[in-house]
């Protein structure tokens, strides 16, 4: 029964994003018809398709009722891994991008391992790893980008097929991958099960520390591939990479439905969510508004939608009770 209602609310709250999605997109293609033009819906697309794995990256501690603040600083490690060995030590780009996921790998894991063995906060312990890792990033390139990246790199960040980049073929794969996993896998439900109430889950015989690592270890893969598949639409490896993935890995999950304290989210609400800022940044370039006024629609998005969060955990906790 309480499966049926948080899937049935699940849906409702897909159906509303996808309503508003569809009138902001309506509105724009008659305030302004360049909306839809091919290259206009491929820079579009190509938002999303950057930004997909950087929220899921997010996304994957929210389902823990944890977080990392070290998102973009670990993607801005892993870009300047890969172009290096690209660079510099003429490294194949199969095993440069193979080595710039173990870090991701590494850097998510000791996210998660220092998380679970200390029992500091998430909020401390990744602001710590951010500040590292930025650090590194700085320290091994002096702040200077990487230019030479194989053309096959480049060409991955930059195909399409009409309006559509091929790299969002490839988040589109990562995102079911990572819906599988919450969905169909056990690891997937004990993360669920962790965020909705650790102490049930201690109890239960969860091992906790196992469910801590996989999700901040997860995060830093998905981090990763965002970081590679960015240098490929840059074609150049920038130290910055990273640094304005902050907010949109906190506005996506948690507009499309996510749960702050953890045990529930929506790979289907974030996807739609990710669609729905992409169609708002575009439309402040295309009407001609300061995109720096992005942030403060993000701001008043997360606001509002935190507040109906909080509204109906409210009034299910108050079903509950009269029940």
């Amino acid at each position: 029964m309480k499966r049926a209602r948080a899937i049935q609310l699940l849906r409702t709250g897909n159906a509303g994003l996808a309503l508003i999605l569809l009138v902001a997109i309506v509105a724009l293609a008659i305030a302004n018809p360049a909306f839809l033009t091919s290259f206009n819906l491929y820079v579009v697309l190509t938002s999303v398709a950057l930004w997909t794995c950087v929220a899921l990256a997010q996304m994957t501690t929210l389902s823990t009722g944890q977080m990392s603040l070290s998102v973009g600083s670990l993607g801005g490690l892993v870009a300047i891994v890969v172009g290096g060995l690209c660079e510099l030590w003429g490294v194949p780009l199969p095993l440069a991008i193979a080595a710039g996921l173990a870090v991701g790998f590494a850097g998510g894991f000791l996210n998660g391992i220092l998380i679970a063995t200390t029992g500091i906060n998430s909020f401390i312990i990744t602001l710590a790893t951010f500040s590292a890792f930025h650090g590194l990033t700085m320290g091994l390139t002096r702040a200077i980008p990487f230019y030479h990246m194989p053309a096959s790199l480049k060409a991955l960040g930059n195909a399409r097929f009409g309006a559509v980049p091929l790299m969002l073929g490839i988040v589109l794969v990562v995102a079911l991958v990572v819906d599988l996993i919450f969905q169909r896998t056990r690891i997937g439900r004990y993360m669920l099960a962790y965020g909705g109430n650790a102490t049930s889950a201690v109890l239960s015989g969860l091992s906790t520390r196992k469910v801590v690592i996989f999700a901040h270890t997860m995060s830093g893969l998905l981090s990763a591939i965002a970081a590679i598949l960015t240098v490929g639409r840059l074609q150049i490896a920038q130290p910055t990479i990273g640094e304005d993935w902050l907010i949109i890995s906190f506005a996506a999950p948690i507009i499309g439905g996510a749960s702050l304290t953890g045990g529930y989210v929506s790979v289907t609400g974030t996807l739609l969510a990710l669609a729905l800022l992409a169609v708002i940044n575009d439309a402040l370039v295309l009407l001609g508004v300061d995109p720096f006024w992005v942030q403060v629609v993000l701001g008043g998005l997360i606001l509002a939608v935190v507040s109906v969060n909080r509204l109906r955990e409210g009034r299910r906790l108050g079903e509950a009770i009269a029940r």
